[in-house]
């Protein structure tokens, strides 16, 4: 006996579906901003008092994260958010190289002479407060922006994501400039920092960040069988 094909593709969301989906990325994206203004804030003026290359350049990065998340707000502020998105990924990835250029010139400054970073307790906490935060922001929003087949909102969820890795990072080399006066420890923690971010801006210029459920994506074949660019909808799928 032949049984029935049962089409197994994704649906994409209706259209009340997807007000509240872009609703949701728009709550998320005020949310992200405002975290990361105040975190910002406090990361650059305690890298400064503390010459710390990682702990300003992760304080850069929240500013860089700033500009990504604006960049989608201005994308859903808009009628048809899918006819901004491409110029929204270019923002995102062009937010990603600057940080960059800037942390991999003063990461190199800093390991040729530059000044030895102190220690900051200010710094310690804060990177323990955005390890806990940061990843419940993203998840949500990538859930989202995956759900509505919006490329620029999981590139800006991984942007926070990103944000999640450097907290770690940095916790790992303040706490070891710290413990054990390995001065050097701080501007190898932000060289990782710079790696990754332009890892991550490759991606969100090329638009490897998420497919439209049930489409297949927009350019060479990549031999997955899911439709997704890097498997984003596939992991999303089996959490």
């Amino acid at each position: 006996m032949t049984l029935p094909l049962i089409d197994l593709t994704p649906a994409e969301p209706s259209p009340a579906r997807r007000a509240v989906l872009a609703r949701r990325v728009r709550l998320l994206v005020a949310a992200t901003i405002t975290y990361n203004v105040v975190e910002a804030v406090v990361a650059i003026t305690a890298g400064t008092i503390a010459s710390s290359t990682a702990l300003l350049g992760f304080g850069l990065d929240s500013v860089i994260e700033v500009s990504s998340a604006a960049a989608v707000a201005w994308q859903f502020a808009g009628r048809d958010p899918e006819a901004r998105e491409k110029a929204a990924l270019r923002i995102i990835a062009v937010s990603f190289f600057a940080l960059a250029a800037y942390v991999t010139v003063e990461s190199v400054r800093a390991l040729l002479g530059g000044a030895d970073a102190e220690h900051s307790s200010i710094g310690l906490v804060l990177a323990t407060l955005s390890l806990a935060i940061m990843p419940g922001l993203s998840y949500a929003q990538r859930r989202a922006g995956r759900e509505l087949g919006s490329r620029s909102a999981v590139a800006d969820s991984k942007q926070t994501l990103l944000c999640t890795y450097l907290s770690a990072v940095l916790l790992v080399g303040l706490g070891l400039n710290s413990l054990f006066g390995w001065s050097w420890a701080d501007p190898v923690a932000a060289l990782v920092i710079a790696v990754v971010a332009v890892k991550e801006g490759r991606e969100a210029w090329r638009g490897d960040a998420c497919c439209t459920p049930g489409l297949p994506p927009a350019g060479p074949a990549t031999g997955s069988t899911d439709g997704c660019v890097d498997s984003c909808c596939a992991d999303e799928g089996s959490r």
